[in-house]
């Protein structure tokens, strides 16, 4: 069973049948077996993206509280570490959201996110030195 992360950009995806992406990212998530693990900025950021209809918001809702992710919440440590990261990578620039799914990387222990973000998640580390697996493919 795999532990992976997952960002704002497929989570909107396989909810929103007019998104582009929306077919590859809707089977990676019916295919995938393991845990995904997000956090309350991105889940804000999908339920922003997602317009003002509650229908479409509660679907998001829905996937959190029916165990389809993991929602983490911030912690005074990850907040802490997701602002010392902003800086970090402040010419990227990178958003609050990427932030806290890189501190919560660090302090889980995973590497691997689901993203369509491959250009900021393929400069950003893991520590000092890993780097992110990045699916769908």
């Amino acid at each position: 069973m795999a532990d992976m992360l997952l960002d704002t950009g497929p989570f909107v995806a396989f909810l929103d049948r007019s998104e582009r992406n929306h077919e590859r990212c809707l089977a990676f998530i019916r295919e995938f077996r393991g845990r995904l693990f997000t956090t309350e900025a991105v889940l804000t950021e999908v339920v922003y993206l997602l317009g003002p209809s509650f229908a479409n918001q509660k679907a998001a809702l829905d996937f959190i509280m029916l165990g389809g992710a993991e929602l983490v919440s911030l912690s005074p440590a990850l907040l802490k570490q997701s602002a010392s990261l902003m800086a970090k990578y402040a010419d990227t620039p990178m958003d609050f959201a990427d932030a806290t799914l890189v501190a919560l990387a660090q302090e889980r222990g995973i590497s691997c996110i689901v993203t369509l973000d491959r250009k900021d998640f393929s400069v950003y580390r893991i520590g000092s030195r890993k780097t992110f697996t990045i699916y769908p493919e």
